[in-house]
C-alpha cells in the first residue's frame, strides 16, 4: 500500500460523506475506507449549524477511518451553495527574460494578473482554472512553459464564493480534529469521478442533483466552461411528496427513493401502503400519483438547469449530451425525462476509475463528489487545465493529499482561515 492518504470529504445538505483512499506504484486508485453520517447542520449547501455539522463530520470520518485501519489528519473537502458564482477572465503580461523564453514564474505571474478583478469585499477566489494560453497572438496553447515569446494571454474560468460559507466549512473540519488540506467546489469533483476524458473533449454537461443543492458544470476542449449552483434538488421533491399525501418526512423520502419515478407514465398500475401517523390507519396510494408529485418538481430542477447550460454559451457544442449524478438522479426516469428536456442524450454518473477495495460500496451516484475529491487529491493532473500546481501540504504527512491549482489562492484562501 502506498504512504500517500487521501480523505475526501463531502459535506452535504442530507448526508456527510467521508472516502478514504490510497493508490499505489501504478497509480491505481483502491477505496480502503467509506463513512455516511446524517446531515442536519446544512441548508441548500451552507452550514447553518456548526455542532450538528462537526458532529456529522467525526462520525463519517470515523466511521471511514475504522473501516480503512488509518488515521486520517488532512481532509480534501467541497463546497457548493447557490452562493458560488463564476465568471471568465483574462489576463496579460510581458515575457522580460533576456532569451525570452516562458517560465513558470511568467505563469504564474499571468494568473495573478487574471484576479485583479473587481469583487464585493465577501467574496473571495476558490478556483481559477485557465483554459487557454495566447503566445504573440497565437491561440491554443496549453503549455506555454519554454516556449518563446515576447507577449503572453490568458483567458481563465474564476470560481468565486462567500468568504462566510469557506470559513464556516473550515471552523467545522477544525473543531472535528482534522485540518483542511484543500477546498474544491463540488461540481468540480464529481467531474472527477463520473466523466470520460472524451466526453469532456467533445462537450458534456453535469447536473449533480444532491439533496439541497444542483450543482452544474459544463465541459469543452478538456476543461471547464461554466459552473452553477442552485438551490432547487431533491429535498424539494420529499417536501413536496410530504405536503402532497401529508406523510412524515422519514416516510416521504422512502417513498421517493423505492418507488419514485420522474415520468408518471412509467410508474407501474399498483398500489403502496403507507403506515398511518401515531396509531391511525394506513393510507393506499398509487405510484402513478407519486409520480404525479415527483414530475412537475425534476422538470423544474432540469429547466433550471437547462437555462444555466443555454447562459454557458456552450448549448450547442455538447456533443455527449448531458451527465446526471448525485441521489436525486436515483429516482427512475430521470435521465430519460433529461433527454426529452434538454434535448439531448443523457445517461447517469457513476463513480469510475476505480481498480481495488471497497469499489462496490461506492459505486452510487451519491458517492460521486466524495469520489471525485479523492481522486483529485491523488491525481491532480486530471483537472485537465493546467499543469502550474504547487503541493501546499507537507510531503512528511503520509494522510497528505491534493494540490492546488495556484499557490497563491491557496495561500490566500489560508490567509482568511488564520483569522479564526
Amino acid at each position: 500500500m502506498s504512504d500517500r492518504i487521501v480523505c475526501g470529504l463531502d459535506i452535504g445538505t442530507t448526508k456527510v460523506c467521508a472516502v478514504v483512499a490510497t493508490s499505489d506504484e501504478l497509480d491505481r486508485v483502491q477505496i480502503l475506507g467509506v463513512g455516511v453520517a446524517e446531515s442536519d447542520g446544512l441548508n441548500r449547501g451552507v452550514v447553518v449549524n456548526i455542532d450538528k455539522t462537526v458532529s456529522g463530520v467525526q462520525e463519517a470520518i470515523g466511521e471511514a477511518e475504522r473501516m480503512a485501519g488509518v488515521e486520517v489528519r488532512n481532509v480534501i473537502v467541497g463546497i457548493a451553495g447557490d452562493h458560488v458564482q463564476s465568471f471568465q477572465s483574462r489576463g496579460v503580461v510581458t515575457i522580460s527574460n533576456k532569451d525570452g523564453e516562458i517560465t513558470e514564474a511568467d505563469v504564474h505571474r499571468l494568473l495573478e494578473d487574471t484576479t485583479h478583478v473587481a469583487m464585493p469585499a465577501d467574496r473571495e477566489i476558490l478556483h481559477v482554472i485557465p483554459q487557454e494560453f495566447i503566445v504573440d497572438g497565437q491561440d491554443g496553447v496549453a503549455d506555454p512553459v519554454g516556449m518563446s515569446g515576447v507577449r503572453l494571454e490568458a483567458n481563465v474560468h474564476i470560481i468565486t464564493g462567500l468568504v462566510s460559507a469557506a470559513k464556516n466549512i473550515y471552523r467545522c473540519i477544525e473543531k472535528a480534529g482534522y485540518r483542511v488540506a484543500d477546498i474544491v467546489l463540488e461540481p468540480l469533483g464529481s467531474s472527477f469521478a463520473v466523466l470520460h476524458s472524451d466526453e469532456k473533449e467533445v462537450g458534456v454537461a453535469l447536473i449533480d442533483i444532491g439533496g439541497g443543492t444542483t450543482d452544474i458544470a459544463v465541459f469543452e476542449d478538456n476543461t471547464i466552461r461554466h459552473t452553477a449552483v442552485v438551490a432547487v434538488a431533491g429535498n424539494k421533491v420529499t417536501d413536496d411528496i410530504r405536503k402532497g399525501l401529508g406523510v412524515m418526512r422519514d416516510q416521504a423520502e422512502a417513498l421517493k427513493c423505492e418507488f419514485g419515478a420522474a415520468m408518471a407514465e412509467m410508474a407501474p398500475d399498483e398500489e403502496i401502503a403507507i403506515p398511518g401517523v401515531a396509531g391511525r390507519t394506513e393510507k393506499r396510494v398509487g405510484r402513478s400519483t407519486l409520480a404525479q408529485i415527483i414530475q412537475p418538481r425534476i422538470e423544474e430542477i432540469l429547466e433550471i438547469a437547462a437555462i444555466e447550460i443555454k447562459r454557458s454559451g456552450f448549448s450547442r457544442h455538447l456533443s455527449a449530451g448531458v451527465v446526471l449524478t448525485g441521489g436525486g438522479s436515483l429516482v427512475k426516469g430521470t435521465a430519460e425525462l433529461a433527454a426529452e428536456i434538454l434535448g439531448m442524450d443523457a445517461r447517469i454518473g457513476r463513480p469510475m476509475g476505480l481498480t481495488a477495495g471497497l469499489v462496490q460500496e461506492v459505486s452510487d451516484p451519491k458517492f460521486a463528489t466524495g469520489v471525485g475529491l479523492v481522486l483529485y487529491g491523488l491525481r491532480p493532473e486530471m483537472i485537465g487545465s493546467t499543469p502550474f500546481r504547487t503541493d501546499h501540504l507537507d510531503a512528511s504527512d503520509p494522510s497528505a493529499g491534493g494540490d492546488n491549482l495556484v499557490k497563491k489562492i491557496k495561500e490566500s484562501m489560508m490567509g482568511w482561515f488564520n483569522e479564526l
